[in-house]
């Protein structure tokens, strides 16, 4: 083969130490394979040693995969008896690994239709949730009507809780004995506080459960957090007396409406012995133990919950949502929904969480060797393949998702070890079983001769090598040590003119006695090689993922470079979201080179100018303050939303240059909100606590407007007519005035003018006094 040969490097003197180099690399166990004057490695390609002639006597063994019980996955739950539903195929498989040969299998998982459920309801019974014991007295009947719709195999059961019966956490002074209410206007009278009560066993008979709980009474405790992590771990540990059956899911719905204690603070009351996580139930059904034992811690409950396939549902107020909310990302398999606080929504409540916990699925592992490598790649309804992930949400009842495991063993155990461990969806009673054995022995190994005359009878023939007893040397043990001569020399130089045994070792009997170096091995034919002189990285060599072998780093599977620095891994490099750099980026050395402009982060999840951005940021807010939208699930949100920061305020402001303004509709009103990349990595997300609504017009302020409008064109026309009359007046008025000034008269001659006098002469004839006149009267 040319170029970088990860086989031949000399360093494999066996061939148990050949299958370990590489997975590719095979051993020639032919007995005249190689001569004394060339060497031709035993260790190299599958390919080379055919062409070199070894063809029939290769040691090259791969990984393996046989299905060992396969049972076909069911449509059905009830009906049929709880070992003929299967939920996960196949059950079991056998592996049979070489290190670094990666091999794959598939996981099928289905959520079965029908399926039966087991509901443990959990109530807090301090004395603020005394409203809501009045609301719950019919509660098994009408939750039975609505579980029946989803399955018909459906049991309830009964438990209550309140806090450890010791001071500082309840009333003991003798006065508080029967009833710690006393003196208390409100509510004067309650019974004794208690840790857990277990009051019905899962049944079938829910009128049971509704005469139940209409025996039960409140109680009253001192501090405000309350026993409850008690109550659900007994909850979880006793299974004879719950009654959890090992063919139903099993729902454990915890009711509260103030904070828990948690692990230590039992120290408060001298309580020092941590929990053992043991069912502590006595024969009245009360916790034994709650006086004597510290209350659980988170990890516990996680660990006791997930071996007994319990689905924990926290049902707890507004005001302690986002704490619960914590918890479940803290302990696997849980879920939280806000409960009114007279838990009239409890129905509603309960079926929601269960609808949630049958849309996903999700592998988890046990028990997982740390020599082997597991990866996943989650095939879900819509026929994508998403490397890196092993959930599958948004699926309904009967859905089928699939899921490829790719197995690679690190390296190998102890002789004849074997390992298991198992794959288990998160809630399911399913397993997948796998038993791991490991391909690090060669068959040539096995059929050794001591003794054997192709050693000179002073050796052990075994894969083609002969393993010499202690005193004697040689490629068929044929030498004592300390046998030197001339003849012998000329077999210990790489070439003529080189040193003898390249100057670090000393000839003895035709072959290369190297010495010892306090930097590490030195071996060849011709002490030519060292496992110390490769290139390093930060001061390690070959970055610590690979071996040196004659001045080259052989990197170990998944890892190339000079110094084997640079991975070949991607899983580091997959978003959130499955894609590999957000699709912003390439993937080089098992990290992200962000190419996008502006992108920035582990993964170039961060990008501020990117399109799209604002749509991310949205899903965030949507699961991590209203638990909605796409990423609703608890554990979805916490991954993807982990770096996101969020704030709610009254008023938005703008101001800042770098933030971006983002905004989307929600129920014919818009919510707005502003992110800022922080140099830390994480982002600053600023959201209006309320969306900002615009309110429809009404009919009389359209038909004021309409009115107004109207009137004021009307105005305007008006005003516009009057302006175009009084300036065409003035035209008029301007022009008389410059015909007037044209005009010169006389006032005596002006033709117009009439005198206010006039004259008239009258002639006539008459008698005055007998006397006669002619002419004119004065």
């Amino acid at each position: 083969a040319e170029g970088l040969n990860l086989c031949t490097s000399g360093s494999a003197t066996s061939c148990e130490e050949c299958l370990l180099i590489h997975p590719k690399c095979a051993w020639c166990s032919k007995e005249d394979f190689s001569s004394t004057k060339s060497i031709t490695s035993r260790c190299d390609f599958l390919q080379n040693l055919v062409a070199n002639g070894c063809a029939g006597a290769i040691e090259n063994p791969s990984s393996s995969i046989s299905v060992v019980r396969n049972v076909p996955l069911s449509s059905k739950g009830s009906g049929q008896s709880h070992l003929d539903v299967t939920q996960i195929t196949p059950q079991k498989v056998a592996l049979n690994l070489r290190p670094g040969d990666r091999t794959s299998f598939r996981v099928q998982v289905r959520q079965v239709e029908d399926y039966p459920v087991d509901l443990y309801y959990l109530m807090d019974l301090s004395l603020s949730m005394n409203d809501d014991l009045d609301n719950i007295r019919n509660l098994g009947t009408k939750l039975a009507e609505e579980m029946r719709k989803l399955t018909s195999n459906f049991r309830l059961g009964f438990g209550s809780f309140v806090d450890k019966n010791i001071s500082p956490f309840s009333y003991t002074a003798p006065r508080y004995q029967n009833n710690p209410c006393i003196g208390y206007k409100l509510f004067p009278s309650c019974v004794p506080s208690f840790g857990f009560r277990h009051l019905l066993s899962l049944t079938d008979k829910v009128d049971r459960f509704n005469e139940e709980v209409r025996k039960q009474k409140v109680s009253r405790n001192r501090d405000a957090p309350e026993g409850g992590f008690d109550a659900i771990l007994q909850a979880a540990v006793c299974k004879e007396k719950i009654g959890w059956r090992k063919e139903a899911s099993h729902l454990l719905v915890f009711t509260t409406d103030d904070v828990p204690h948690i692990a230590l603070d039992g120290k408060l009351g001298g309580l020092v012995q941590p929990h053992d996580g043991q069912c502590h139930l006595n024969e009245a059904n009360e916790y034994s133990a709650s006086s004597q034992l510290d209350y659980p811690s988170l990890a516990l409950l996680g660990e006791k919950l997930a071996e007994n396939n319990i689905h924990l549902i926290f049902a707890v107020t507004k005001s302690h949502y986002i704490l619960y909310k914590n918890f479940t990302n803290l302990i696997p398999g849980t879920t939280v929904e806000i409960l009114h606080k007279d838990s009239k929504n409890i129905i509603e409540l309960i079926v929601k969480a269960y609808n949630s916990i049958r849309s996903k699925v999700e592998l988890t592992v046990w028990d997982s060797p740390e020599d082997i490598g597991l990866t996943f790649t989650a095939t879900c309804q819509d026929g994508l393949s998403y490397p890196g992930l092993r959930k599958c949400g948004d699926l309904k009842i009967g859905d089928t998702v699939s899921f490829e495991v790719a197995v690679e063993a690190r390296s190998c155990p102890a002789e004849d070890a074997s390992h298991s461990f198992t794959i288990k969806p998160a809630g399911f009673r399913d397993t997948l079983e796998v038993a791991v054995s490991y391909s690090c022995q060669c068959g040539c190994t096995g059929r050794a001769a001591p003794a054997s005359a192709k050693c000179s009878g002073n050796g052990t023939y075994a894969c083609g090598l002969c393993e010499c007893e202690p005193g004697y040397l040689g490629a068929r043990c044929e030498c004592q040590e300390g046998a030197m001569g001339e003849l012998h020399h000329a077999l210990c130089r790489e070439a003529e003119g080189k040193p003898l045994c390249s100057g670090r070792g000393e000839c003895s009997c035709n072959q290369c006695q190297c010495y010892e170096s306090e930097f590490g091995n030195i071996y060849g034919p011709f002490c030519e090689c060292d496992d110390f002189s490769c290139a390093r990285y930060k001061g390690v060599l070959c970055s610590g993922h690979g071996e040196c072998h004659c001045g080259e780093c052989k990197c170990h599977a998944g890892y190339i470079g000079d110094n084997c620095n640079c991975s070949t891994e991607t899983d580091s490099c997959v978003s959130s979201d499955g894609q590999m750099c957000s699709g912003r980026g390439a993937c080089v050395c098992g990290k992200c080179q962000c190419t996008e402009p502006g992108a920035f982060g582990e993964t170039c999840e961060k990008c501020p100018t990117c399109p799209g951005v604002c749509s991310t940021k949205r899903d965030c807010i949507e699961c991590k303050l209203f638990n909605s939208g796409r990423l609703a699930d608890n554990q979805t949100c916490q991954k993807h939303c982990k770096d996101e920061i969020i704030t709610t305020v009254d008023v938005l402001e703008t101001d800042d240059p770098n933030a971006i303004l983002c905004a989307y509709p929600v129920n014919n009103c818009v919510m707005k909100f502003t992110y800022l990349e922080l140099p830390s990595g994480k982002s600053n997300l600023t959201v209006l606590k309320e969306p900002a609504c615009s309110s429809a017009p009404s009919a009389v302020t359209i038909v004021l407007a309409v009115i107004g409008s109207v009137v004021l064109i009307g105005i305007i026309l008006l005003a516009l007519w009057k302006l175009l009359v009084t300036i065409h007046d003035r035209r008029e008025f301007d022009r008389f005035q410059s015909e007037r000034s044209r005009a010169r008269y006389e006032m005596a001659s002006n033709p117009l003018y009439r005198k206010p006098i006039s004259t008239h002469n009258v002639e006539f004839t008459f008698n005055k006094l007998n006397k006669s006149y002619n002419g004119t009267v004065d």
